[in-house]
């Protein structure tokens, strides 16, 4: 009875990976304020993909929002969440792309599952581009509210370099400094095609 279980969860995984195939998640990763939700609606409305939002999922399940849970739950807590949220999204069996919470590949085991189940993306911007974006939500953001305006960019500099290790990891880098919508969606596009998938969905 060993083997015959063996066997099913061989095909099992088979038939699993086999749907991979058919199922593109597009997963975009990066700091905070490098545009991710903003790009994942474009690229997602030019594919014809559903778009999720992982923090927006977080938030939703739990009717707080993102400063909230912080607050009210603390940020281990917010992780262990994120993670669940994560491993579900990342079975979803239709096609999505995921823009993806700044710190999520970075806890756990968290970048290796995003490249096993995606086509992972990492939106990459330097520091004074971050600082200018984040200077208008400094608010809405839990791990920069407390960090005055003038220490910003010394903190998003350590911060962004601790992270990098992580972020490198993605399948591919795309540069969203100039912030130029358009070229940002067809090159990422252009380098899911390089990486060798075949995207059907294309409005």
């Amino acid at each position: 009875s060993g083997a015959k279980i063996g066997i099913f969860f061989y095909f099992q995984n088979f038939f699993s990976n086999l749907l991979k195939i058919f199922v593109m998640i597009i997963a975009l990763m990066g700091y905070m304020g490098s545009g991710k939700s903003i790009i994942s609606k474009e690229l997602s409305s030019k594919l014809g993909f559903k778009n999720i939002d992982l923090d927006n999922e977080i938030s939703s399940e739990l009717g707080l929002s993102i400063p909230e849970i912080f607050q009210k739950k603390g940020e281990l807590f917010f992780r262990k969440k994120e993670k669940e949220v994560l491993e579900r999204v990342l079975n979803t069996q239709e096609d999505v792309v995921l823009s993806l919470g700044g710190g999520t590949p970075c806890y756990y085991d968290s970048i290796d599952t995003i490249n096993e189940r995606s086509v992972s993306v990492y939106l990459a911007a330097n520091v004074s581009t971050l600082v200018k974006n984040l200077l208008q939500e400094k608010g809405e953001r839990p791990l920069i509210a407390g960090v005055k305006d003038e220490e910003l960019s010394n903190f998003v500099g350590q911060h962004l370099m601790e992270r990098n290790r992580y972020y490198s990891k993605a399948k591919m880098v795309v540069m969203v400094n100039d912030w130029d919508l358009d070229r940002i969606v067809n090159d990422i596009l252009a380098g899911i095609e390089k990486l060798g998938y075949k995207i059907n969905n294309q409005g």
